[in-house]
């Protein structure tokens, strides 16, 4: 899924991840910086460059070059100070996640901080939280003696008396403007910058309520004889609301650092993936030296040591060793797997009891576990179909809030008892403080965030939030056999003798014509010979049939091995005994081939791909679930139908091309069923991009990842059944979420409004009504984070 552009604050206009890549795997070249924004640039891979001063220079895209061919003096000149940090980090909005930017800032559509796009380890060292904890500290002293002093006399119903009444009315004016001005700060700002694009969000709301009641106040204090008697108590007094704006402005700010502490969690699957990678890795160099490297300084090609107890740095391939390494991280399986020359490794796995020596092969981006990171990631910063409906009702929402406030303020100013102009203007606050719309805004995106790690955790990458979504409503799974049901490698089941040579000189034969050939059937056959210690002859004259099978001389004996056609190449008719035999080992969902020896049919050699221990169970759990399970594969009939029959598959579609695949399933769609494909190799590419669900097994194809929406780790079905459960339980808490955004502006707005004065004589405070704004959002983030402890 391509990646949305930066948005225009950012110094480039490319894309910020590609070209912030240190090298290239392929070409090994040193990584230089853009002398414009300070970016790391790989110049392999870098589309902008020029020549300056006999120098190369790279940048990460048209608008930095352009900007430092046009006076490259003031950039050159300040090229020895280091670029800050935060300069390569790309930014989002956890709301808009079209949003992005260089640097950290403020979301220009609804006001809130941006977060970095690719967690770290390293870069986040809790200072925002704790800035925005003393900050919260500092406006709650600040506020604190505003609100007694401006509440107590109206909870024991007296006024401070003369000179004390003018000291407190000024202590609330100073204290409640400092808060207002320096804490509210942040929020004006917001606000202001969201009428430019025209985008008001909650913080419009916040300024417009803080801001009306502050300045009101202000006016009232110092200039009191300009307001008329409606403004005025049975006192003569024009009533102030210091204590309602500094209220509002440090509860806004509790509940920011609340929803800052609880987001801050939601990143935590991604940082505990971040994690399995270790920070160093042993290098040997040419000469035999050994010497601990920073991970990122890694290439591929370079040689590596991994001792026991150690984390697997990079993927690669074993030279030399023998061990057992921990995968539990990738297959969930506690049982380490053994690991000798030729076998692969992967980055974040653990070394339990032996040395080895490895070959880098993917470094940085390009390791399984950066892909699985990037992938959660991507699925974090998605939208998912549901955040429409709150998209399309914020379009509209804060105008009609705003007109809300108005038409309170009118109702109570013409219609209300004295001093009915101060009451509108409590109710007209009240409503713009109540009704912002951050519950809503985060009701979608919060749940998705939270479901994509607690699903990497378990196995399962989403490549967007469309796909956690969508993933709940499928009725038929469609599934291909090889690698998906089966293993995806051919072992040797049977050998049958059908004449006077016995197992081990039939199996010996039959893999000496197989060992030149790399096909999976013949490494099935080899492999099984050397399991059983069957001595195998070489062979003389080899030839391969194609179509057919191979042919060749062994200690002077003509041998062939294939199909039926290889038969009638070599003029053997085989008796309805021997095919009746052969027919059998299909049905058993075996793969025959017939041995001749000498002209004479000698024996069978039966192969088969094994069913993973997992399936059977995996296809009762999905049967449970209500989904139909249908077949596709290019195998034979018979082979098919025995599958299918020993795992109970609903429906089987054999010997079928990777079009025929894709046609099956968009009939299937046709029909009105919800389609999720499970395939693994490329032949599957089509039919996976053609269903409504894409399900790659994680030990399949590239290609086969790339066209799939979800991919599962371990390439094993039960993956789908949790996967599953947990599409429908983040469908359920994105429900509750709008549900409870939508009732909670539905009865706070005619609350705030002042419905219930007629009633019982009581008017929602601005303060209260900011309370229970910034609860709304702890509630919606607390009822999101609920999904870490979904059962499954």
């Amino acid at each position: 899924m391509p990646e949305p552009p930066l948005v225009a604050s950012s110094c480039c206009g490319g894309d910020a991840a590609a070209a912030t890549h240190a090298h290239d795997h392929d070409h090994p070249v040193q990584a230089t910086k853009d002398p414009v924004c300070g970016m790391t640039v790989d110049p392999a891979r870098a589309e902008h460059r020029g020549e300056h001063a006999g120098r190369m220079y790279y940048f990460c895209g048209q608008r930095c070059k352009e900007r430092f061919f046009a006076d490259p003096a003031r950039y050159l000149s300040s090229q020895a100070a280091p670029a800050p940090a935060s300069a390569a980090v790309v930014y989002t909005c956890p709301m808009h996640p079209e949003i992005r930017q260089i640097g950290p800032g403020d979301c220009p559509t609804c006001g809130m901080a941006l977060e970095p796009m690719m967690p770290s380890l390293v870069e986040d060292d809790g200072h925002e939280l704790r800035s925005m904890s003393r900050r919260f500290g500092l406006l709650a002293v600040l506020t604190l003696p505003v609100f007694v002093l401006a509440m107590v006399p109206h909870l024991f119903g007296w006024h401070w008396p003369v000179p004390w009444d003018g000291v407190a009315a000024w202590v609330e004016a100073v204290l409640a403007s400092l808060v207002v001005v320096w804490g509210g700060a942040p929020f004006f700002a917001r606000g202001w910058r969201s009428l430019k694009p025209w985008s008001p969000n909650m913080y419009t709301l916040i300024a417009l309520g803080t801001g009306v009641a502050w300045w009101y106040s202000t006016a009232a204090f110092l200039m009191p004889w300009l307001f008329p008697t409606g403004f005025r108590d049975m006192h003569g007094r024009v009533g102030l609301y210091f204590e309602s704006a500094a209220v509002i402005v440090t509860l806004v700010t509790l509940g920011d650092f609340l929803e800052l502490r609880a987001r801050r969690r939601t990143g935590a699957a991604l940082k505990s993936l971040l994690a399995l990678a270790p920070k160093t890795a042993r290098r040997l160099s040419a000469d035999g030296t050994e010497q601990d490297v920073p991970l990122e300084t890694v290439h591929t090609g370079d040689t590596l040591r991994v001792r026991p107890g150690e984390k697997v740095p990079v993927d690669g391939v074993v030279l030399d060793g023998r061990s057992h390494i921990d995968e539990s991280m990738l297959s969930g399986e506690p049982l380490p797997v053994a690991k000798t020359a030729g076998e692969p490794l992967t980055a974040g796995t653990v070394n339990q009891d032996g040395a080895l020596l490895m070959r880098a092969d993917k470094v940085g981006a390009d390791t399984l576990l950066a892909q699985i990171v990037a992938l959660v990631a991507q699925a974090q910063r998605s939208k998912a179909p549901l955040q429409r409906v709150a998209d399309r009702v914020a379009a509209w929402f804060v105008p009609a809030v705003v007109a809300a406030a108005v038409l309170a303020f009118a109702l109570w100013a013409w219609f209300g008892p004295d001093p009915r102009l101060a009451y509108a203007l409590i109710a007209a606050v009240s409503v713009l403080i109540v009704a912002c719309p951050c519950a809503l805004g985060l009701a979608t995106p919060i749940s998705i965030m939270v479901a994509s790690g607690r699903a990497a955790q378990n196995g399962v990458l989403f490549r967007d939030a469309a796909a956690i979504e969508s993933l709940r409503s499928i009725d038929t799974l469609v599934v291909d056999k090889t690698g998906t049901l089966t293993e995806g490698k051919p072992t040797l089941r049977d050998v049958v003798s059908l004449g006077a040579y016995p197992f081990d000189r039939l199996l010996a034969l039959a893999a000496a014509l197989e060992r030149p050939s790399e096909h999976p059937l013949a490494r099935a056959i080899v492999d099984g010979a050397q399991a059983r210690q069957v001595r195998v002859p070489n062979v003389e004259h080899f030839r391969a049939v194609v179509g057919a099978g191979v042919q060749g001389e062994i200690a002077g004996h003509a041998v062939a091995l294939g199909n039926r056609q290889l038969l009638l190449n070599v003029g053997v008719m085989p008796d309805a005994s021997a095919l009746e035999r052969a027919e059998a080992l299909r049905a058993d969902g075996a793969t025959v081939m017939f041995l001749v020896v000498d002209g004479a049919l000698a024996g069978l050699i039966a192969v088969a791909d094994r069913i993973k221990p997992s399936t059977p169970q995996a296809i009762r759990d999905l049967h449970a679930a209500g989904l139909r399970i249908v077949m596709l594969t290019g195998d034979s009939a018979t082979t098919a139908r025995a599958v299918a029959s020993e795992l109970a598959i609903d429906e089987v579609h054999a010997e079928v091309s990777p079009a025929d695949k894709a046609a099956v399933v968009h009939s299937l769609r046709q029909a009105g069923h919800r389609v999720a494909m499970a395939g693994d190799g490329i032949n599957d590419a089509p039919a996976l991009a053609a269903a409504d669900i894409g399900i790659a097994m994680g030990t399949g194809t590239d290609i086969a990842m790339e066209s799939a929406q979800v991919t599962l780790v371990k390439g094993e079905l039960t993956a789908i059944v949790r996967a599953r459960a947990l599409s429908q339980a983040t469908v359920r808490n994105i429900h509750q979420n709008l549900f409870f955004a939508f009732v909670y502006n539905a009865v706070g707005v005619p609350l705030a409004a002042g419905t219930l004065y007629p009633l019982v004589g009581v008017m929602l405070s601005p303060m209260v009504a900011a309370l229970a704004m910034s609860l709304s959002s702890v509630s919606v983030v607390g009822n999101a984070l609920r999904l870490r402890r979904a059962p499954l």
